[in-house]
């Protein structure tokens, strides 16, 4: 147990969403407050399908939580949305604090609002708190006034003390904020790998059977067109067929008829396999294990990425966009190669290139990913989680003891 967080305090952790990265912080965060004392509110979906994803994910974790259904029966989420319905949770949960897992579900709204005066539902003051994923506004890049709004409303809230604590995953953006704010807690927080990610590779490609004697590359996530699937597609098609390579794609695809048809062509020649489904912890382990390198081909994707933590678990070097804080990640910590972002014929020369690396710059990848991972270790996300809780005040009344609501 950590003795800098007090036990017996409350959190009401606001998580609607089930899909991507959503359990896995979920997970995370529900581990490492009760290890260290704290009692749970986990207000989720409840609907059958949801909740089979959480209770696969959560396993015995949801015998120590309370659960609060975050959607009614009518299919209206609970107080109506963004941080009314926050609000109504933390109402009906009588909670310490509030803590989104990403603070991305209502920001843009919250900001905007709080920029004409429009503050969010009182008794949320001094109590919510979450982890930002992309808050594309602080990073200063582009004017406009959607981004003047969110910057005018995020700093109203921050100077009237709306926020227990904030935690970022870009390093320069939680110092940018310090220096701004600095009686405000901000947290840099890593975007974290599993423990003991690394696994055995043969055993990995038989469980995909996957032909020898090929470098596999690994495309992970859900296939929104920002991630870049279809650059992988391009890429690969024009490379010769005779090139021993092999792309390993996972994750629930999108109806992009083009791509689509790319990565049946790979398919029918041999060259690929796709596994379009929602991708458990197990699979997910194997799944790095199997390949030689992970493509990170992103188009646009502002803020840190899971893929690229798992991959320097799994010792792996990466391929990835030179853009925004993946590119500074990757070039900081020397992760892998970098290609111009949305420039297929750049990332197929990059390809090329990692194939045909030697054993002592694919020795220097792989040692600067194991060095990369262990800053991205669940022991280091869960120091800097409990001590930003730590760092929390009590602004409501305890919570009472058993279940609020049970899944439907």
């Amino acid at each position: 147990m950590n003795s800098d967080v007090s036990t017996g305090r409350s959190a009401l952790l606001y998580e609607p969403n089930v899909e991507g990265h959503h359990l896995v912080w979920l997970k995370f965060i529900v581990e490492d407050l009760l290890s260290a004392g704290w009692r749970l509110t986990l207000a989720v979906d409840t609907r059958p399908e949801s909740f089979d994803h959480i209770r696969k994910r959560l396993g015995l974790l949801l015998e120590k939580v309370t659960i609060l259904p975050v959607w009614e029966k009518s299919g209206r989420r609970l107080g109506g949305g963004g941080a009314q319905s926050i609000a109504e949770c933390f109402s009906k949960a009588k909670t310490d604090l509030v803590f989104l897992d990403t603070f991305d579900e209502i920001a843009s709204s919250l900001l905007r609002r709080a920029a004409l005066g429009r503050m969010p539902p009182a008794l949320l003051r001094g109590c919510i708190g979450g982890i930002y994923l992309r808050p594309r506004f602080l990073a200063g890049n582009e004017f406009s006034p959607n981004n003047w709004l969110k910057t005018f409303g995020f700093a109203r809230l921050m100077k009237s003390g709306w926020f227990s604590h904030l935690l970022f995953l870009d390093p320069w953006i939680q110092e940018s904020c310090q220096s701004q704010f600095p009686q405000t807690p901000v947290f840099s927080l890593p975007d974290p790998c599993p423990d003991d990610f690394f696994g055995d590779q043969l055993k990995a490609r038989n469980h995909f059977e996957i032909p020898s004697g090929r470098k596999v590359l690994l495309f992970y996530g859900a296939a929104y067109r920002r991630k870049g699937l279809h650059l992988a597609v391009e890429a690969l098609s024009g490379l010769p067929v005779e090139l021993p390579v092999f792309l390993l794609c996972a994750g629930q695809q999108v109806n992009d008829p083009h791509t689509l048809r790319g990565l049946e062509t790979l398919v029918s020649q041999g060259r690929a396999r796709v596994i379009s489904r929602y991708i458990f912890e197990e699979e997910e382990k194997l799944l790095f294990a199997a390949s030689d390198i992970v493509l990170l081909p992103y188009i646009k994707h502002f803020g840190n990425s899971a893929v690229l933590s798992r991959a320097a678990g799994a010792g792996k070097m990466v391929i990835a966009s030179d853009e925004e804080l993946v590119g500074r990640l990757v070039r900081k910590h020397n992760l892998g190669l970098l290609f111009p972002s949305g420039d297929a014929d750049a990332f197929q020369q990059s390809i090329v290139r990692a194939m045909n690396a030697q054993s002592q710059e694919l020795a220097q990848w792989r040692a600067a990913a194991f060095r990369y991972a262990q800053q991205s270790s669940r022991a280091e996300f869960r120091r800097v989680l409990l001590q930003a809780f730590a760092q929390t005040h009590v602004c409501a009344a305890p919570a009472s003891p058993g279940i609020i609501d049970s899944p439907r």
